[in-house]
Protein backbone atom coordinates (compact mmCIF):
# COMPACT_ATOMS: atom_id res chain seq x y z
CA UNK A 1 0.00 0.00 0.00
CA UNK A 2 1.42 3.65 -1.20
CA UNK A 3 1.25 6.50 1.48
CA UNK A 4 2.07 8.98 -0.49
CA UNK A 5 -1.75 10.69 -0.29
CA UNK A 6 -1.36 10.02 3.54
CA UNK A 7 2.16 12.33 3.52
CA UNK A 8 0.36 14.82 1.45
CA UNK A 9 -2.62 15.03 3.84
CA UNK A 10 -0.35 15.37 6.87
CA UNK A 11 1.55 18.36 5.05
CA UNK A 12 -1.67 20.17 4.41
CA UNK A 13 -1.58 22.86 7.20
CA UNK A 14 -4.74 23.18 9.05
CA UNK A 15 -5.38 23.45 12.90
CA UNK A 16 -8.85 23.60 14.25
CA UNK A 17 -10.75 27.38 12.57
CA UNK A 18 -8.22 27.05 9.66
CA UNK A 19 -9.95 23.97 7.79
CA UNK A 20 -9.97 25.76 4.36
CA UNK A 21 -6.32 24.96 3.04
CA UNK A 22 -7.89 21.20 3.87
CA UNK A 23 -10.69 21.39 2.18
CA UNK A 24 -9.20 22.87 -0.70
CA UNK A 25 -6.91 19.94 -1.44
CA UNK A 26 -9.66 17.73 -0.17
CA UNK A 27 -12.03 19.24 -3.28
CA UNK A 28 -8.95 19.12 -5.82
CA UNK A 29 -8.29 15.61 -4.75
CA UNK A 30 -12.06 14.04 -5.15
CA UNK A 31 -12.60 15.82 -7.99
CA UNK A 32 -9.80 14.09 -9.93
CA UNK A 33 -10.14 11.25 -8.46
CA UNK A 34 -14.00 10.49 -8.22
CA UNK A 35 -13.98 9.64 -11.80
CA UNK A 36 -11.89 6.09 -10.79
CA UNK A 37 -14.44 5.19 -7.97
CA UNK A 38 -17.35 2.96 -8.19
CA UNK A 39 -19.83 5.68 -7.38
CA UNK A 40 -19.53 8.76 -8.25
CA UNK A 41 -20.32 10.57 -5.37
CA UNK A 42 -22.76 14.45 -5.19
CA UNK A 43 -20.40 16.89 -3.91
CA UNK A 44 -21.93 19.35 -1.05
CA UNK A 45 -20.30 22.01 -0.05
CA UNK A 46 -20.37 26.12 0.03
CA UNK A 47 -20.71 28.85 2.75
CA UNK A 48 -23.89 27.08 4.16
CA UNK A 49 -21.29 24.31 5.11
CA UNK A 50 -18.65 26.47 5.87
CA UNK A 51 -15.41 24.76 5.20
CA UNK A 52 -17.14 21.10 5.87
CA UNK A 53 -18.09 18.50 2.86
CA UNK A 54 -20.06 15.98 2.96
CA UNK A 55 -20.27 13.23 -0.19
CA UNK A 56 -23.60 11.71 -1.01
CA UNK A 57 -23.28 8.05 -2.33
CA UNK A 58 -26.01 6.14 -3.60
CA UNK A 59 -29.31 5.46 -1.34
CA UNK A 60 -27.14 5.77 2.02
CA UNK A 61 -27.76 4.49 5.16
CA UNK A 62 -24.53 4.97 7.59
CA UNK A 63 -21.96 8.31 7.50
CA UNK A 64 -18.40 8.09 7.71
CA UNK A 65 -17.32 11.24 10.04
CA UNK A 66 -13.72 12.47 9.50
CA UNK A 67 -12.37 15.58 10.77
CA UNK A 68 -9.97 17.72 8.71
CA UNK A 69 -8.70 20.20 11.65
CA UNK A 70 -5.36 19.47 13.64
CA UNK A 71 -3.83 20.76 16.79
CA UNK A 72 -1.46 23.52 16.78
CA UNK A 73 -0.87 27.53 18.29
CA UNK A 74 -2.01 30.69 18.23
CA UNK A 75 0.07 33.74 18.01
CA UNK A 76 -1.01 35.57 20.92
CA UNK A 77 1.29 39.35 22.24
CA UNK A 78 5.07 39.52 21.79
CA UNK A 79 6.21 35.81 21.44
CA UNK A 80 3.41 33.97 23.30
CA UNK A 81 1.72 31.03 22.13
CA UNK A 82 -2.14 30.25 23.12
CA UNK A 83 -2.33 26.22 22.61
CA UNK A 84 -5.34 24.92 19.67
CA UNK A 85 -6.49 21.64 21.31
CA UNK A 86 -4.08 20.10 23.52
CA UNK A 87 -0.72 20.14 21.71
CA UNK A 88 2.06 18.02 23.52
CA UNK A 89 5.15 19.63 22.30
CA UNK A 90 9.09 19.47 23.82
CA UNK A 91 10.82 22.37 23.69
CA UNK A 92 12.75 23.08 20.13
CA UNK A 93 9.96 21.40 18.35
CA UNK A 94 10.08 23.22 15.04
CA UNK A 95 6.48 25.38 14.01
CA UNK A 96 5.58 26.61 10.39
CA UNK A 97 3.35 28.84 9.35
CA UNK A 98 2.36 31.72 7.43
CA UNK A 99 1.60 35.54 7.92
CA UNK A 100 1.60 39.29 6.09
CA UNK A 101 5.80 39.09 6.28
CA UNK A 102 6.14 35.64 5.05
CA UNK A 103 6.64 31.80 5.81
CA UNK A 104 7.65 30.83 9.06
CA UNK A 105 9.81 28.43 10.23
CA UNK A 106 10.15 28.74 13.76
CA UNK A 107 10.95 27.22 17.64
CA UNK A 108 8.71 25.98 20.48
CA UNK A 109 10.08 27.49 23.85
CA UNK A 110 8.13 26.75 26.94
CA UNK A 111 8.66 28.91 30.41
CA UNK A 112 8.96 27.77 33.78
CA UNK A 113 5.80 27.51 34.28
CA UNK A 114 5.11 25.67 30.90
CA UNK A 115 3.51 28.54 28.88
CA UNK A 116 4.29 28.47 25.40
CA UNK A 117 6.49 30.86 23.23
CA UNK A 118 7.90 31.05 20.11
CA UNK A 119 11.77 31.76 18.96
CA UNK A 120 12.02 33.62 15.86
CA UNK A 121 13.95 36.53 14.09
CA UNK A 122 11.08 38.58 14.25
CA UNK A 123 7.34 39.09 15.70
CA UNK A 124 5.11 36.81 14.29
CA UNK A 125 1.02 38.58 13.10
CA UNK A 126 -1.55 38.23 16.11
CA UNK A 127 -3.34 35.67 15.00
CA UNK A 128 -1.02 33.29 13.03
CA UNK A 129 -1.66 29.71 13.03
CA UNK A 130 1.27 27.68 13.93
CA UNK A 131 1.49 23.77 13.66
CA UNK A 132 4.43 20.84 13.92
CA UNK A 133 6.69 21.17 10.88
CA UNK A 134 6.16 17.55 9.39
CA UNK A 135 8.45 14.98 9.07
CA UNK A 136 7.55 11.64 7.53
CA UNK A 137 8.54 8.68 8.24
CA UNK A 138 8.08 5.16 6.81
CA UNK A 139 9.68 1.73 8.14
CA UNK A 140 8.57 -1.34 6.93
CA UNK A 141 5.82 -1.49 9.98
CA UNK A 142 5.22 1.77 11.12
CA UNK A 143 4.12 5.45 10.07
CA UNK A 144 5.30 7.95 12.40
CA UNK A 145 4.61 11.79 11.62
CA UNK A 146 2.78 14.74 13.48
CA UNK A 147 -1.38 14.96 12.36
CA UNK A 148 -2.21 11.15 11.97
CA UNK A 149 -4.47 12.58 14.20
CA UNK A 150 -6.25 12.95 11.83
CA UNK A 151 -5.31 12.67 8.42
CA UNK A 152 -5.43 9.21 8.55
CA UNK A 153 -8.89 9.54 9.36
CA UNK A 154 -9.19 10.94 6.07
CA UNK A 155 -6.87 8.96 4.76
CA UNK A 156 -9.32 5.61 5.14
CA UNK A 157 -12.54 8.00 4.23
CA UNK A 158 -11.14 8.16 1.14
CA UNK A 159 -9.85 4.57 0.66
CA UNK A 160 -13.60 3.95 1.33
CA UNK A 161 -14.86 5.94 -1.09
CA UNK A 162 -12.78 4.75 -3.94
CA UNK A 163 -15.54 1.23 -3.51
CA UNK A 164 -18.71 2.94 -1.79
CA UNK A 165 -21.99 2.26 -3.42
CA UNK A 166 -24.30 3.86 -0.84
CA UNK A 167 -23.27 5.81 2.30
CA UNK A 168 -22.28 9.84 3.34
CA UNK A 169 -18.94 10.32 4.16
CA UNK A 170 -18.45 13.69 5.97
CA UNK A 171 -15.57 16.05 6.55
CA UNK A 172 -15.74 18.10 9.83
CA UNK A 173 -14.10 20.80 11.48
CA UNK A 174 -12.81 22.34 14.96
CA UNK A 175 -12.93 19.16 16.58
CA UNK A 176 -9.61 19.05 18.15
CA UNK A 177 -10.95 22.62 19.83
CA UNK A 178 -14.30 21.91 20.94
CA UNK A 179 -16.39 21.16 17.81
CA UNK A 180 -19.00 22.73 16.49
CA UNK A 181 -19.74 21.73 12.75
CA UNK A 182 -21.46 18.49 13.14
CA UNK A 183 -24.40 19.07 14.88
CA UNK A 184 -25.33 21.29 11.16
CA UNK A 185 -23.94 18.58 9.17
CA UNK A 186 -25.90 15.79 11.28
CA UNK A 187 -29.53 18.02 10.94
CA UNK A 188 -28.67 18.05 6.83
CA UNK A 189 -27.92 14.26 6.36
CA UNK A 190 -30.46 13.39 8.54
CA UNK A 191 -33.52 15.63 7.43
CA UNK A 192 -32.34 14.69 3.34
CA UNK A 193 -31.61 10.97 3.56
CA UNK A 194 -32.70 9.97 7.22
CA UNK A 195 -29.07 9.23 8.13
CA UNK A 196 -29.34 8.31 11.45
CA UNK A 197 -25.60 5.98 12.06
CA UNK A 198 -22.49 6.71 11.84
CA UNK A 199 -18.72 5.83 12.03
CA UNK A 200 -16.53 8.01 13.39
CA UNK A 201 -12.93 7.46 11.62
CA UNK A 202 -10.57 8.76 14.00
CA UNK A 203 -7.17 8.02 15.51
CA UNK A 204 -7.66 6.60 19.44
CA UNK A 205 -4.65 5.80 21.68
CA UNK A 206 -2.33 2.97 22.27
CA UNK A 207 -2.75 2.41 26.20
CA UNK A 208 -2.62 -0.74 28.94
CA UNK A 209 -5.33 -2.57 26.67
CA UNK A 210 -4.57 -1.68 23.01
CA UNK A 211 -2.06 -2.10 21.21
CA UNK A 212 0.03 -1.00 17.94
CA UNK A 213 -0.23 -4.03 15.58
CA UNK A 214 -3.08 -5.60 17.47
CA UNK A 215 -5.60 -4.50 14.91
CA UNK A 216 -8.41 -1.38 14.33
CA UNK A 217 -9.60 -0.06 18.00
CA UNK A 218 -13.96 -0.62 18.18
CA UNK A 219 -14.20 1.77 21.17
CA UNK A 220 -17.28 0.82 23.41
CA UNK A 221 -16.79 4.29 24.77
CA UNK A 222 -14.73 7.14 25.51
CA UNK A 223 -16.08 9.64 27.98
CA UNK A 224 -19.22 9.57 25.99
CA UNK A 225 -21.34 6.42 25.59
CA UNK A 226 -22.73 5.28 22.76
CA UNK A 227 -25.57 3.16 22.24
CA UNK A 228 -25.15 -0.71 23.21
CA UNK A 229 -27.57 -1.92 20.71
CA UNK A 230 -25.88 -0.15 17.63
CA UNK A 231 -22.24 -1.04 19.11
CA UNK A 232 -23.20 -4.62 19.33
CA UNK A 233 -24.53 -4.83 15.72
CA UNK A 234 -20.86 -3.48 14.69
CA UNK A 235 -19.25 -6.21 16.76
CA UNK A 236 -21.36 -8.77 15.25
CA UNK A 237 -20.66 -7.72 11.71
CA UNK A 238 -16.91 -7.35 12.42
CA UNK A 239 -16.49 -11.25 14.08
CA UNK A 240 -17.87 -11.99 10.94
CA UNK A 241 -15.70 -10.06 8.62
CA UNK A 242 -12.55 -11.75 9.96
CA UNK A 243 -10.73 -8.81 10.40
CA UNK A 244 -8.27 -8.45 13.17
CA UNK A 245 -9.77 -5.69 15.53
CA UNK A 246 -9.38 -4.92 19.63
CA UNK A 247 -12.11 -3.27 22.04
CA UNK A 248 -11.34 0.09 24.25
CA UNK A 249 -12.64 1.26 27.37
CA UNK A 250 -11.98 4.79 28.39
CA UNK A 251 -13.50 7.04 30.27
CA UNK A 252 -11.62 10.50 29.04
CA UNK A 253 -11.33 11.94 26.03
CA UNK A 254 -13.92 12.48 22.88
CA UNK A 255 -14.58 12.70 19.10
CA UNK A 256 -16.82 13.80 16.54
CA UNK A 257 -19.72 10.92 18.43
CA UNK A 258 -19.43 13.40 21.45
CA UNK A 259 -21.60 16.07 19.18
CA UNK A 260 -23.54 14.12 17.56
CA UNK A 261 -24.52 12.05 21.13
CA UNK A 262 -25.18 15.89 21.95
CA UNK A 263 -26.83 16.94 19.00
CA UNK A 264 -31.14 16.85 18.63
CA UNK A 265 -30.89 14.04 16.28
CA UNK A 266 -31.24 10.24 17.70
CA UNK A 267 -27.84 9.30 15.98
CA UNK A 268 -26.20 5.63 16.72
CA UNK A 269 -22.30 6.39 16.68
CA UNK A 270 -19.31 4.44 16.91
CA UNK A 271 -15.62 5.44 17.08
CA UNK A 272 -13.68 2.99 15.20
CA UNK A 273 -9.76 3.82 14.31
CA UNK A 274 -6.39 2.80 14.31
CA UNK A 275 -4.18 3.21 17.61
CA UNK A 276 -1.30 5.83 17.51
CA UNK A 277 1.58 6.19 20.15
CA UNK A 278 2.15 9.77 21.22
CA UNK A 279 -0.66 11.35 20.58
CA UNK A 280 -0.77 15.43 19.58
CA UNK A 281 2.78 15.17 19.35
CA UNK A 282 5.41 15.60 16.92
CA UNK A 283 5.91 11.72 16.77
CA UNK A 284 2.23 10.33 16.18
CA UNK A 285 3.03 6.18 15.29
CA UNK A 286 0.84 3.94 13.69
CA UNK A 287 1.27 0.15 12.88
CA UNK A 288 1.07 -0.32 9.34
CA UNK A 289 -1.08 -3.72 9.58
CA UNK A 290 -3.94 -1.31 11.87
CA UNK A 291 -3.93 1.09 9.16
CA UNK A 292 -5.36 -2.02 6.72
CA UNK A 293 -7.31 -3.45 8.84
CA UNK A 294 -9.20 0.11 10.03
CA UNK A 295 -9.81 0.20 5.82
CA UNK A 296 -10.84 -3.00 5.72
CA UNK A 297 -13.47 -2.72 8.46
CA UNK A 298 -14.32 0.45 7.21
CA UNK A 299 -15.24 -1.18 3.70
CA UNK A 300 -17.57 -3.90 5.44
CA UNK A 301 -19.61 -1.67 7.85
CA UNK A 302 -20.18 0.87 5.83
CA UNK A 303 -21.50 -2.36 3.18
CA UNK A 304 -23.52 -4.03 5.93
CA UNK A 305 -25.01 -1.50 8.61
Amino acid sequence: MSFELLQKLCEVRASSGDEAPMKDFLLRYIKKEKKKWKVKPEIIEGEEFQDSIILKFGKPRTALFAHMDSIGFTVRYANQLVPIGSPDAEAGTKLVGEDSLGPIECELELDAENHALYKFGRQIDRGTALTYKIDFRETKQFIQTPYLDDRLGIYNALKVAEKLKDGVIVFSCWEEHGGGSVSYLAKYIYEKWNVRQALISDITWATDGVFLGKGVAISLRDRNVPRKVFIDKIRTIADESGVDYQLEVEGSGSSDGGELQRSPYPFDWCFVGAPSQDPHTPNEKVHKKDIDSMITLYDVLMKKL
